[in-house]
């Protein structure tokens, strides 16, 4: 099946730092390239990996579950590892889910994590009957798109496959246990208002988590697509001095306290 125009996978060989950003449920690595961009502008490599059933059509994705996209994220982790001598890893709704797992089985092979409204719970009581009506009923609405940037649009799905969404809320059950097991520098940064994922999925993972250097960013102007919206820029440029920050030799981050004290 051909992929949809927009929705290939993004990669930029630069620097000894990389990045490996994950997209969202039925969306594509289109609403991570202007970050991965951003990133790449900027001297770093960057991966931006499409899902397996994503970018396709939806009946693709329903042959797939949570195993298959972990799976494609792993790889790519491993790979940016061989190259560089520290990976990032950031992710979008789902994608913040997948890259809290790669920081639980990776441990020190993930040096951050960055979340744009992660997902890691069910938000909405229909949910609770998806294992069943999921038999009955392959897809409903579609979730893509909620921007409030007029302009603005994310390729992803119209319709949502359910059999995706039961994998989904299996997997959601293991992120959570593993909350604890996160020790790394986290950025977290989650919009006021979003129509998809409720602003209380990132405060399960802030509460759950080991991590001692944690970020916390309320983004004020964007609904749930946070990488194409308003506060895009935002994102982009904090995500930046984050790695950075983190990435600096020990030497530099004590010049800097001793020129700012």
């Amino acid at each position: 099946m051909p992929l949809m125009p927009g929705a290939e996978p993004y990669r930029h060989d630069g620097g000894d730092t990389g990045v490996l950003l994950c997209h969202g449920f039925t969306g594509s690595p289109q609403s991570m390239r202007p970050w991965g961009e951003y990133l790449a502008d900027r001297g770093l490599t960057v991966s931006v990996p499409l899902l397996p059933g994503h970018g396709t059509r939806w009946q693709d994705m329903q042959l797939t579950g949570w195993q298959d996209w972990y799976a494609e994220v792993d790889r790519e982790l491993v790979a940016l590892s061989a190259r560089c001598s520290r990976v990032f890893v950031g992710g979008l709704s789902m994608g913040g889910a997948l890259a809290l797992r790669l920081a639980q089985k990776h441990q020190a092979a993930v040096s951050g994590i960055i979340l744009v409204n992660p997902s890691v719970k069910a938000d909405s009581a229909q949910l609770k009957a998806v294992p069943l009506i999921r038999h009955f009923v392959p897809s409903v609405a579609g979730i893509a798109s909620d921007i409030a940037l007029k302009a603005g649009g994310e390729l992803g799905y119209d319709r949502t496959p359910l059999h995706a969404v039961h994998s989904l809320s299996k997997f959601w059950g293991i992120v959570r246990g593993g909350l604890p097991q996160v020790t790394q520098p986290l950025l977290l940064l989650h919009s006021r208002v979003d129509h998809v994922v409720h602003p209380s999925n990132s405060a399960v993972v802030l509460g759950k988590v080991s991590s001692t250097d944690v970020t916390e960013h309320v983004l004020e102007r964007s609904y749930h697509v946070a990488t194409l919206d308003h506060d895009a820029e935002q994102i982009f440029a904090r995500s930046y001095e984050f790695v950075s920050r983190l990435s600096a030799p020990a030497g530099d981050t004590v010049k800097e306290s001793a020129a700012g004290g």
